[in-house]
């Protein structure tokens, strides 16, 4: 995802640990002033948040904003729903395809595009223990042979 005039803020790693992800889309987040200020500075956590549909329209849970230390009264309650924005369209789609695949809408990352604040949200299956088990055994195979080809590599320049 980073591209051009992209400065990702905060991700949600354990949700990449947790689910598989099917589709990835973008959205706006509707905030107040003194939380544009706190998730700039990076304080923004998106660990056990999800998004979900009510009405039309979507919100994320869950999402910590710090409070901005210079905002004093207009500070508001980090936990706060904060709306997202999308289409219509897009949000009928999702609504569907939550309720009748059994997929969950989570955050991925916050990031600033362009001087704007989106956020990425994953149209995701949850992992069972041992999909989790293999994703890791996997993962440490792969390490073991990226470890043993850059030791092969300096013997043989050694040689030389």
């Amino acid at each position: 995802m980073p591209q051009k005039g992209v400065k990702v803020i905060a991700q949600n790693r354990k949700a990449r640990h947790d689910y598989f992800i099917e589709e990835t889309y973008e959205a706006g987040i509707e905030l107040r002033g003194t939380e544009v200020k706190s998730i700039r500075l990076g304080q923004c956590n998106l660990k056990d948040c999800f998004a979900q549909i009510r009405g039309g329209e979507i919100a994320v849970h869950g999402m910590h904003i710090s409070p901005y230390e210079k905002g004093n009264v207009f500070n508001t309650d980090p936990l706060r729903p904060k709306k997202l924005l999308m289409h219509k369209a897009e949000i009928r789609k999702l609504g569907q395809q939550v309720s009748q695949k059994g997929l969950a809408l989570i955050p991925l990352s916050v990031y600033l595009k362009n001087g704007l604040m989106k956020i990425e949200l994953g149209l995701c299956r949850g992992k069972k223990l041992y999909d989790k088990r293999d994703d890791m055994a996997r993962r440490d195979a792969e390490r073991d042979i990226d470890r043993s080809m850059k030791e092969h590599a300096g013997r043989r320049r050694g040689d030389d």
